[in-house]
C-alpha cells in the first residue's frame, strides 16, 4: 500500500514521465485548498502567496462560489452560443454595471480574451478609422505578458516565450514600458491602438511611472487611437482598486479580464469595451463554443458578488499599505527594490543573493508558497481574503529567509 510519505514523490515522477515539461513547478503536490491555505498530499499546510496568479482573489474553495457552481452544474452546463441560456444575460448586465463598460464579450481563458481584444482593435482601425486593410498596427510594451498563443508570443520580448515558435504575426510595435515619448514616437497613420498592462505582473509587478497611464489616454485621444488595457492579473481588486487604471483616474476604451472572474473554479474571461469598439463584431466573425456557457456565467456571477459583498477591494487597499510598509522595513541586505501596490508585490533581489528560486524553497519549508520570476524576483500575491495577522506571519517568514 502506498503511504502518504511517498505519495508526493510518486506523483511528481508520474507527472515527469507522462506530462510535457512546459512548467518547472515547486515540488509541492497540493490536494486541498481553503481560504489562504493549500494542503499537500502529505498533510502539510501552506499559506498561498501566489493565488494562482490572482485567479483565487476570493480565496481557495470559496463556499459561495462553489455552491453556485454545484447548483448550476446540476441544472445546465453548456448549450453553445447557438442557443441562448438564462445565466448569460444577467452576467453581462452585472459586468457592465459593475465596471462601467457598455458591452462585454465572454471567452474562456485570458489568452482568448486578449485575442478577442486584438481582433477588436484591428477591426476598429479598419472600420472606424479607415486604416487600409492589412496595415493596422498596435503599440505594445517590452516585458509584457498577455498569454501564450502564437500571435501573442510574437510580440513578447521574453526569449522563453518566443523560442522557435515563429514566424510571428506582424503589426505590433514594441516600445519601452513606461516611456511616453517612445509611445508618441511610435504612433503613425496606421496605428489602431495602444495595448498594455497597467502593471506588468509576469515581469515582476513592474509599476509604471506616475502619469504614464494618463499620458497614454491623452495620446490616444490626440491621435484618435484606442487605449486597451490588460487587467487579467491586475484587475478585480488586486491593486486596491477594482481596476489598476483607476489609480490614475482614466478610462480606457476596453479591457481584458479573467482569472479572478472565476474565483478559481472554472475558466471564464471577458473583453469589455465601449459600444463603438464592441460594435465591430457581427454574427459569425468571432466566437467560442464554451464562451458565455451557463456554468461559467453562474460561477462568474457569484465570484463578482463575493468581491463586492465582502468588500475585498477596500480590504486590499487597507492591507496593501501595511504590506508595503512591512516589506520596505525588512531587516535584510539582499533586497535591491520593493515594488508594491495593493496585495501585489515584487521583491527584487540583488544578483549576489543567488536567485529567487532557492528562497521560494526556503519559504516552502516554512509553510509559505510563492513564485520566482526572471531569476531574481519574488512575486507576492496572496488571496485578498487574507487577514492582517496572516500577512504579518508571511512577511516574518520572508524576512527570516532573507536575513
Amino acid at each position: 500500500m502506498t503511504t502518504t510519505a511517498t505519495r508526493a514523490a510518486e506523483l511528481i515522477e508520474q507527472e515527469n514521465k507522462y506530462g510535457a515539461h512546459n512548467y518547472h513547478p515547486l515540488d509541492v503536490v497540493c490536494t486541498k485548498g481553503e481560504g489562504v491555505y493549500l494542503t499537500d498530499v502529505d498533510g502539510k499546510r501552506y499559506m498561498d502567496f501566489l493565488a494562482a496568479y490572482s485567479a483565487v482573489n476570493q480565496g481557495h474553495n470559496h463556499p459561495r462560489i462553489g455552491e453556485a457552481m454545484i447548483a448550476q452544474v446540476k441544472q445546465l452546463a453548456l448549450t453553445s452560443r447557438a442557443f441562448r441560456n438564462d445565466q448569460f444575460p444577467p452576467l453581462l448586465e452585472k459586468l457592465c454595471q459593475l465596471t462601467g463598460f457598455a458591452k462585454a464579450l465572454l471567452m474562456n481563458s485570458g489568452a482568448e480574451a486578449v485575442e478577442t481584444a486584438l481582433k477588436a482593435m484591428r477591426k476598429w482601425g479598419y472600420d472606424k478609422k479607415g486604416i487600409e486593410d492589412g496595415n493596422a498596427e498596435i503599440i505594445v510594451a517590452d516585458g509584457n505578458f498577455h498569454g501564450r498563443t502564437t500571435t501573442i508570443v510574437g510580440f513578447s520580448t521574453d526569449p522563453d516565450s518566443t523560442s522557435r515558435f515563429g514566424p510571428f504575426t506582424p503589426g505590433f510595435v514594441i516600445v519601452p514600458y513606461g516611456d511616453l515619448k517612445a509611445v508618441a514616437a511610435a504612433i503613425n497613420p496606421n496605428t489602431a491602438a495602444i495595448f498594455m498592462e497597467p502593471i506588468q505582473g509576469e515581469a515582476g509587478v513592474v509599476i509604471p511611472p506616475q502619469g504614464f497611464l494618463k499620458g497614454l489616454r491623452q495620446l490616444a485621444d490626440q491621435h484618435r487611437i484606442l487605449l486597451v488595457l490588460d487587467e487579467i492579473q491586475s484587475g478585480l481588486g488586486r491593486t486596491g482598486k477594482l481596476f489598476a487604471f483607476e489609480h490614475e483616474g482614466i478610462r480606457p476604451d476596453g479591457i481584458t479580464i479573467g482569472k479572478a472572474l472565476s474565483g478559481g473554479y472554472y475558466p471564464v474571461s471577458a473583453f469589455l469595451a465601449s459600444d463603438a469598439v464592441m460594435d465591430v463584431f457581427t454574427p459569425g466573425i468571432h466566437g467560442s463554443t464554451y464562451g458565455g456557457n451557463p456554468l461559467a456565467c453562474a460561477v462568474a456571477s457569484a465570484a463578482l458578488d463575493v468581491l463586492v459583498d465582502e468588500r475585498l477591494v477596500a480590504h486590499t487597499a487597507e492591507l496593501g499599505l501595511h504590506l508595503k510598509h512591512r516589506l520596505e522595513t525588512m531587516k535584510t541586505d539582499k533586497v535591491q527594490e520593493i515594488r508594491c501596490i495593493g496585495l501585489w508585490a515584487g521583491v527584487e533581489l540583488k544578483p549576489e543573493a543567488g536567485g529567487a528560486r532557492k528562497y521560494c524553497y526556503a519559504l516552502k519549508d516554512r509553510g509559505m508558497l510563492c513564485k520566482d520570476t526572471h531569476v531574481n524576483t519574488l512575486r507576492l500575491a496572496p488571496p485578498l481574503v487574507i487577514t492582517k495577522e496572516q500577512l504579518d506571519w508571511a512577511v516574518d517568514q520572508l524576512e527570516a529567509v532573507l536575513a
